[in-house]
């Protein structure tokens, strides 16, 4: 039976890259650096290759132009052991048509809730795009969900072949900054980091009767709305990843509304940095914090803010330190399938997938 260290080099194709910031584009990123850290040679197949358009709706993410031809040369260029297709965009399309007609295998990742994000933009059936993701997810030999919630909810949907993943973070730049005191719950720092946008349910954050200030961190399309709406929060804008962790480490409640993350990348690095968490209990959450004591989830977040209040800060820290992005990128190594069609370690590969639905 072949080993999984025989996989030297691997391919990565995804839309979501830099200059892009977001929880796709940080894993994608801190993977890599464990892969070649494990003596993976990772390269990359990103919009950054072609000409692109802007996203609608969301012009940060730019859409590549360009031709199944011309993916298909530069993948017999790189001539990978592995390939692995991180989002369901044009690339990954692309990808998906040329391999079912090459024969090649590869594998997928589930980072993004699409179908509750347009569904929550467009009014369409979250439904509808399931049955498209169904789809462009069937053909892979093994599809990453990052949390059990996440691989339940695939598997509910008609997914197969779900492999379990988790996500890290990285601690040499995520831990307290500053000398910490106890949280100051006569005038608090509430804070929320991410994209403004409708999906992240922000609003139910700043709408919020609660003591002390809000601060929020990061831009998108609703963040005109919400400072004419909420002119009292301090809106910071997009920090570097070391501002970032000084912000979390100034702050004494993260608060997390979102509806439909998968994961939450965002509420490790602030427990890393000491900061308790506040998010409603649903996917994300449920399996981040879980059972920990490191954060409060409520259907009122407003209660679950204030009971965050008295988490000790060693108790956040403790629980990041549980997260690491080694266990993630071995476990996603481990996931990996040979491309050009390697039987025994192919059908070593789907036992794999399969093991880890049950």
């Amino acid at each position: 039976m072949h080993k999984l260290s025989e996989i030297k080099r691997l391919l990565i194709v995804t839309d979501a890259a830099a200059p892009q910031v977001n929880g796709v584009v940080r894993t994608i990123g801190n993977t890599t650096r464990q892969l070649e850290a494990m003596g993976i040679e990772v390269q990359m197949l990103t919009p950054e290759r072609f000409k692109t358009v802007a996203c609608p709706s969301y012009p940060e993410i730019r859409l590549s132009l360009t031709t199944s031809r011309t993916v298909e040369r530069i993948i017999e260029e790189i001539n990978p052991d592995a390939l692995h297709v991180s989002t369901e965009g044009p690339l990954g399309w692309h990808v998906r048509r040329i391999a079912l007609r090459r024969g090649w295998k590869f594998t997928t990742a589930y980072h993004t809730r699409f179908p509750e994000y347009v569904h929550a933009r467009t009014g369409i059936p979250a439904a509808w795009i399931y049955k498209v993701f169904k789809r462009f997810h069937g053909a892979a030999s093994a599809v990453l969900a990052p949390t059990p919630t996440i691989r339940d909810n695939l598997i509910l949907n008609g997914f197969e072949r779900i492999v379990q993943w988790t996500h890290g973070v990285d601690h040499d730049i995520f831990y307290p900054r500053i000398e910490q005191n106890p949280v100051n719950k006569q005038n608090p720092v509430f804070l929320y980091v991410g994209r403004l946008a409708i999906e992240k349910n922000v609003e139910a954050f700043l709408k919020l009767d609660l003591p002390g200030t809000k601060w929020v961190a990061g831009v998108g399309p609703a963040e005109q709305d919400l400072r004419r709406k909420y002119p009292g929060a301090k809106y910071i804008g997009v920090l570097s990843q070391d501002d970032l962790a000084r912000l979390y480490s100034e702050a004494d409640v993260f608060v997390f509304p979102s509806l439909t993350d998968t994961f939450g990348l965002v509420m490790v690095e602030a427990m890393a940095c000491g900061l308790p968490v506040a998010a409603f209990p649903v996917p994300g959450p449920l399996d981040v914090i879980g059972n920990s004591g490191a954060g409060v989830m409520d259907t009122d977040l407003r209660a679950a803010c204030l009971r965050a209040l008295e988490i000790p800060r060693e108790r956040a820290i403790a629980h990041a330190k549980t997260f690491s992005w080694e266990i993630a990128s071995r476990k996603k190594l481990n996931a990996l399938v040979w491309m050009r069609g390697n039987e025994p370690f192919a059908k070593h590969a789907t036992a794999v997938a399969r093991t880890a639905t049950l």
